[in-house]
């Protein structure tokens, strides 16, 4: 073999070396490794309702922590926790509890499931501006959505057929929501599907027969807040109505993490979270602080 061909065969294993390296790096969704690039990143994925406060609490704790990187990204509170059990994430974020199957899952896979509620939300009932409805029972939301009750004059508004819109499946307030409204009931055959809270905002200000549920921090003005009653009354949902737990669709948002091997820049992230200054973002994001 002569001395050009060994260097030729020799740089060409070389290069290729490259190639397969940086191959294996980039490839798929990172799994967490034990070092996880020195502690200076963490992932945070899931729900959807959770997504602008968890950018902005990131974002603050990134400024206040030079070097470090706090990755957020949505999908769905089901997305989230999935990632979770599978080590591809360090928090998933949920706006509902971890299924006991879920927490066997994650358990299966050495991961120990430690849950942080790190705010309070109210599942909001939306329509349009224009609809004269602003109150309506428990009865009356869960016929609205299984169909036996499909237009606006059998609650008291105008004669009209009322477009049904829903979060999908992924969803942690679809979850909840099947809980707390539907009873086991199922969906209206002509249901909208969204995939995202900003979605159902969207398609409920631009539709005056529509009805959808939201995340309290994203009301405004392009959609009207229904009041429901709780037994005792009609009740607005509201910081103080949520808190206080008097509005009846009001939840936890949470973090889950690993208890058994979170980094120490996890741990440091959700303190910042809980801190009176990461409460603050809560409030300003449109949630309710757990901690004034």
């Amino acid at each position: 073999m002569t001395t050009k061909f060994k260097r030729y065969r020799f740089l060409t294993l070389l290069v290729l070396g490259f190639v397969l390296l940086e191959v294996g790096c980039s490839a798929g969704t990172p799994v967490l490794d034990s070092t996880h690039a020195a502690a200076q990143k963490i992932y945070v994925k899931g729900s959807d309702t959770v997504l602008p406060l968890a950018q902005a609490e990131a974002e603050e704790f990134m400024n206040e922590n030079s070097g470090k990187s706090v990755t957020v990204t949505g999908g769905g509170s089901g997305v989230g926790i999935a990632a979770f059990i599978d080590g591809q994430i360090d928090i998933a974020t949920a706006s509902r509890e971890m299924t006991d199957d879920e927490i066997k899952s994650a358990e299966a896979k050495g991961i120990k499931p430690v849950k942080t509620g790190i705010a309070y939300d109210g599942i909001t009932l939306v329509v349009n501006p224009t609809n004269s409805v602003s109150n309506l029972t428990f009865n009356q939301l869960r016929g609205i959505y299984n169909g036996s009750i499909s237009n606006w004059k059998e609650v008291g508004g105008a004669d009209a057929p009322i477009a049904v819109i829903s979060r999908d499946s992924s969803s942690g307030t679809y979850a909840d929501f099947q809980k707390d409204v539907m009873n086991g009931d199922k969906y209206r055959f002509d249901v909208i599907t969204k995939s995202t809270t900003k979605e159902v905002v969207t398609a409920v200000s631009k539709n005056s027969n529509a009805i959808g549920y939201i995340g309290f921090a994203y009301l405004d003005k392009s959609t009207k807040a229904l009041n429901l009653n709780n037994g005792k009354g009609y009740v607005y949902p509201t910081a103080k109505s949520i808190l206080s737990g008097s509005y009846p669709l009001s939840r936890p948002l949470n973090f889950y993490n690993n208890g058994k091997s979170s980094s120490d820049l996890t741990k440091k992230f959700i303190d910042f979270v809980m801190s009176a200054e990461g409460q603050k973002i809560v409030s300003k994001v449109g949630f309710v602080p757990v901690k004034k």
